[in-house]
């Protein structure tokens, strides 16, 4: 059977490539994403050894206990240094720190922006130009932010800790493998000890200790000492953190795993229906043949595993193929895997890693998916009767559809609506998840099954139309309405990618509807300006806008700390002007009103309007506010919000500035924004928005998104092209006298072609419009769940991107047709009719 199965394999290399095409396809993703995966997991779990390479524990302040110490001073450092048991001693002193570029860029990418003190003698940075800084107007930066911006050593540079920018002077250009910043695409920036105390910690201290231990002394010793010496610290060994480092960096490559691997999942599966309908083709093709096998002997079994053999080699060749392009794919992918981090950018390492899971699992995968989608052609052929032998034409195809199928098809419609109205209306959106999940799939089930059903009435609505594209559109509609099972086998995969496309935009085109309204819409103010690490900012800040001449008002919003009915919560405190000129909420409730002891509550708190709300900052003082309205959280505002003058500015819950809202004397424009962060001191770590920023930035991110989404079903679509031109070529053998005939009466050879590109687009009319139906559905029903939790998400029909995804799935399927429209028109007509 194996060697039967191989003759069959190379008579049919054209027919079984483009299905080993299909296979290498997905595989080949498969094993990209495995590589990828598993080189940014091993550049992490690197990146974290060699933070600690030079440490065996670290002591840091325990900021979790009441009345615990924020930051570690001289005494502790020198009861560390004291012990026996110590080697060495690295006082760290570390913070936020932005670093900006001549033209205006972040000196990171995208990672987080530190800023370290250098103590003189720190084994964990080795300066590759110029000297350690010296004194508060000077700073070291590391290798790559250097190149990044283009500074060498005597440069100028703006940096900010805190909001207001600040020029320094570069004095030297390291490198290091220590801070976990670098590896994750920040930057990072050395002050002098005292300098970088006065920005981060205050004088004498520090924000944690990198202790060695003596020889001989091990690390758990080392920290049962350190413990003891510093009782109110947190002392951890480097070996934990190492451990605790690399499961937070397997939690994220797990994450980006899973999500890849997704899309991929989703080409397999399409590849599914190519490698199904292909063997169907070929065992309906080779009716006489298998026939012939069963009358001398071949029983069922025999002949079943003979198909399974072929689809054994075809996945085989398919995978190894897939597995060697996948190595290029990781290569391709390396660079975009980087920018998908939750937390910020991943480390890609400096060459691709190969481990053998990630090829050998791959190979397994692209083996296994081509037997079990060839299984029930392979229980066809066994169904074959050894009488077929002595058939004069090969059996035609089966027509029409079971009533079993039906039956199935109706069943999953009617569980696949329950699921998607019951997700939809779910009041918990955890909940209501899985079970849309569920009835999209049952949905798209149903839709699967009930295809060849639905190809005769399509055709019908359509048959005016292609009744005067003339006779080449007239006979591919009947060739159509005559096998519909042909027509729905590669048509049905182009549903499950166009379907997939069309619920993504549906959904980020209500999601931007949410954007704009929870970050635009809420601005009635000029600008906003916030940092752009989310941190608090200097009220420094506030100070500078509101002694600018270009500026009418500000309004600082100040996060307050504070506990309501015993429970901690969030706040907000600014002036109570600012809520009516500066902010446009929307209320579920009552008036948007916080002067004189009132409160605005977030929806969902569980507070009427009219209600009291005991509150008690963290300083002990008490306070009763009545609730004045209830208003939605967005993207600038949430939590409670209350006037600033019951907080004073000096309370150490209202010292914190989350952003500042200003007006302005003219309309926002570049000029003006220009001018703005002038008076700031040009800062690297502040933002200036304008309500159209806002908006314009979440458009873009949408946007981002979307790309990479399409770009990554645009595969599962690119393999359900090649089941197109699969189809078409069998479908060309198989009709190879039907179509001999036409040309014998007088078709002419543009007339075979013009055939075939209609039954191409007939194809994938139908997969892109029951896809975009099936699409606008479960997005409809997506976008009614995210909508009971996502204020100002509302329902938005993108017709445009739509109808450009319509015709992309036509303009697609004639480039289908090309070659099978080809080789069709080329037919002998002599040696096509006189084929038996």
């Amino acid at each position: 059977m194996l060697r039967a199965a191989w003759r069959t394999v190379r008579a049919h290399k054209s027919r079984m490539g483009l299905t080993a095409l299909a296979v290498a396809v997905g595989v080949a993703f498969v094993t990209g994403i495995l590589l990828v995966t598993a080189t940014v997991s091993d550049a992490l779990t690197g990146a974290s050894r060699q933070t600690y390479a030079h440490t065996d524990v670290v002591v840091r302040p325990d900021t979790r206990s009441v009345g615990a110490a924020s930051d570690l001073g001289e005494a502790e450092l020198q009861r560390v240094q004291g012990l026996p048991e110590t080697g060495r001693v690295i006082p760290a002193v570390s913070g936020y720190t932005a670093l900006g570029c001549p033209d205006g860029r972040s000196a990171d990418r995208g990672g987080p922006a530190v800023g370290a003190g250098y103590g003189g003698s720190d084994p964990r940075y080795s300066f590759t130009g110029g000297r350690p800084p010296a004194g508060g107007d000077e700073i070291a930066v590391d290798e790559a932010a250097a190149a990044h911006c283009g500074y060498r050593v005597g440069d100028a540079a703006r940096i900010s800790v805190d909001g207001p920018g600040l020029t320094v002077r570069i004095s030297g250009v390291f490198t290091t493998r220590a801070e976990p910043a670098i590896t994750d695409g920040g930057s990072v920036v050395l002050f002098d000890t005292a300098t970088a105390q006065q920005h981060f910690t205050g004088p004498g201290r520090y924000s944690e200790f990198h202790v060695k231990a003596a020889p001989g002394v091990t690390a758990e010793r080392l920290r049962q000492a350190t413990k003891q010496a510093v009782p109110g610290a947190t002392v951890l060994t480097a070996d934990v953190l190492t451990r605790d480092r690399a499961l937070r960096a397997e939690n994220q490559v797990s994450s980006l795993r899973t999500t890849l691997l997704s899309f991929a999942a989703v080409a397999l599966f399409v590849s599914c229906f190519l490698i199904a309908n292909t063997f169907g083709m070929l065992v309906a093709q080779r009716t006489r043949e298998v026939g012939l096998l069963r009358a001398i002997g071949a029983s069922r079994r025999q002949v079943g595993r003979l198909v399974l053999a072929e689809a054994s080699l075809v996945g085989l060749a398919g995978s190894l193929v897939g597995v060697a392009a996948g190595v290029g794919v990781g290569e391709v992918l390396r660079p975009i895997a980087g920018d998908l981090g939750k937390g910020g950018p991943l480390p890609t390492g400096d060459a691709l890693s190969l481990p053998a899971y990630a090829l050998l699992v791959p190979l397994t995968t692209g083996v296994l998916t081509t037997v079990v989608a060839a299984r029930l052609p392979a229980r066809r052929a066994g169904r074959i009767a050894p009488l077929a032998a002595l058939r004069v034409a090969e059996a035609p195809a089966r027509e029409g559809v079971g009533r079993r199928r039906v039956l199935a098809g109706v069943v999953l419609a009617a569980g696949g609506a329950a699921g998607l109205l019951s997700g939809a209306s779910s009041d918990r959106i955890q909940e209501g998840a899985p079970v849309l999940a569920l009835g999209a799939v049952l949905a798209a089930g149903s839709l699967l099954a009930l295809m060849p059903t639905l190809v005769g009435p399509l055709l019908a609505v359509v048959r005016p139309l292609l009744g005067r594209a003339g006779i080449g559109a007239r006979l591919a509609e009947r060739n159509s309405a005559r096998n519909p099972r042909r027509v729905s086998a590669p048509a049905a995969s182009l549903v499950i990618g166009v379907s997939l496309v069309t619920t993504l935009t549906v959904v980020a085109a209500g999601g931007l509807e949410a954007a704009d309204a929870a970050g635009a819409h809420v601005l009635k103010a000029d600008y906003v300006v916030s940092m752009r690490s989310l941190d608090a900012q200097s009220a420094v800040v506030e100070r500078t806008l509101a002694a600018s001449a270009e500026v009418t008002a500000v309004a600082a919003l100040r996060e307050v700390e504070l506990t309501v009915d015993g429970v901690r919560a969030f706040g907000l405190a600014l002036p109570s002007n600012a809520v009516r000129d500066m902010l446009r909420l929307r209320m579920s409730g009552g008036a948007a009103d916080i002067g004189g002891g009132k409160v605005l509550v977030p929806a969902g708190y569980g507070r009427e309007v009219g209600s009291t709300v005991h509150a008690r900052l963290v300083d002990g003082r008490a306070a009763e506010l009545t609730v004045t309205g209830v208003y939605e959280p967005n993207a600038l505002v949430s939590g409670f919000l209350v006037d600033a003058a019951t907080f004073p500015v000096d309370a150490r819950p209202a010292g914190a500035v989350r952003s500042v809202l200003v007006n302005t004397r003219d309309h926002p424009s570049p000029e003006l924004r220009r001018t703005l962060a002038h008076a700031l001191g040009d800062s690297p770590a502040l933002r200036i928005d304008s309500s159209d920023d806002l908006a314009r930035a979440a458009a873009d991110d949408t946007d981002r998104m979307l790309a990479l989404l399409y770009a990554l079903l645009g595969l599962s679509i690119g393999v359900a092209l090649l089941g197109v031109v699969n189809t078409l070529a069998l479908s060309v053998t198989e009709r190879r006298r039907e179509i001999g005939m036409l040309r014998a009466i007088g078709l002419t050879r543009a007339g075979v072609r013009a055939m075939v590109r209609a039954e191409a687009l007939i194809i994938a009319l139908l997969g892109g419009a029951l896809g975009l139906a099936l699409g606008l559905l479960v997005g409809w029903a997506s976008g009614e769940a995210i909508a009971r939790h996502t204020p100002g998400f509302r329902h938005s029909m993108p017709v445009l991107r739509l109808a450009v995804l319509l015709a992309a799935a036509a303009g697609a399927g004639l480039l289908a047709s090309l070659w099978p429209a080809r080789r069709a028109a080329r037919t002998p007509v002599l040696a096509a009719i006189g084929t038996e």
